[in-house]
Parts: structure tokens; C-alpha cells; sequence
């Protein structure tokens, strides 16, 4: 049951929190949230490095996306329906993007496009594992 949940709707949502505890948060209030709440680490060479909350949310977005594309390689009816349901969490996200006040930041764009790379990559990794499973990839034989 797990493998049909789309993994990346767990940031969408992080987010959806994160805009509505601030009851719908203007878009300067999301980007100082998201980007002023930094801890600093000082590198061996002297610079700063500012970790943000928006640098987290991609952080575990990335994550989340190279689990989702190693779920891809399975073939079985599951996947289909996590694609499925990954490519809707594309589309409600895309919509609070261009919608809703506080979406339209740019750590939220990276999730809309791992969301994206997400199900497009996943029927893909599908088509070709599905292919290479019945034979009919290229190096098969036709005789």
C-alpha cells in the first residue's frame, strides 16, 4: 500500500503547512520564512554557508525523488497507480503555484518540478522496464 503513496506529496504537504500555519502567507512572509530562518556553518576556507528551511524542503525533496525513481524500476499495477497519483500531486501543486498567495516561491517551483520529473520519469523508467521485460527492447532478437 506504501509503494502506491507518491513520496514527494509529503513535501508538497510540509509546505501547505507551512503556508497555511501562516493563514496564507503573502509571498515576501513565505521567501523571509523560508529563506531568513538560516543556520550558518563557516567552511575551512572562511566563507559562510547559510542552510534555509526553503534549502531543507529541497533537500528532502531530492531525496524523496531519486527513492521514487529507484520505486520506478518495478513493473507491477502499484507503480502505475503511483505514477498516477504522482502526476496528480504535479497538478495540485502546479495550481497552488500559480493560485494561491505564499506558493509562488522558489524552493515550492523545485518541488512542482521534482513532482514533475517524478511522473514523467517514472512511466518512463516503467516502459522501458516493461520493454526489457517482454523482449522488445532494441538489442532483441526478432527471429
Amino acid at each position: 500500500m506504501l509503494r502506491m503513496f507518491p513520496l514527494l506529496l509529503i513535501v508538497v504537504i510540509i509546505y501547505n503547512f507551512l503556508a497555511f500555519g501562516h493563514g496564507l502567507a503573502s509571498h515576501s512572509a513565505m521567501e523571509a520564512f523560508l529563506s531568513g530562518n538560516a543556520v550558518s556553518f563557516h567552511m575551512f576556507s572562511g566563507d559562510p554557508w547559510k542552510f534555509s528551511i526553503g534549502d531543507f524542503l529541497i533537500l528532502i525533496a531530492l531525496v524523496l525523488l531519486f527513492v521514487e525513481i529507484v520505486k520506478a524500476t518495478r513493473t507491477s499495477s502499484r507503480e502505475i497507480i503511483n505514477h498516477g497519483l504522482s502526476m496528480l500531486t504535479f497538478v495540485v501543486a502546479l495550481i497552488e503555484f500559480i493560485t494561491l498567495k505564499g506558493f509562488s516561491t522558489s524552493p515550492f517551483f523545485f518541488i512542482i518540478c521534482f513532482t514533475l520529473f517524478d511522473g514523467v520519469g517514472g512511466y518512463t523508467i516503467s516502459i522501458v522496464a516493461a520493454e526489457h521485460d517482454l523482449g522488445m527492447g532494441r538489442g532483441a532478437s526478432t527471429d
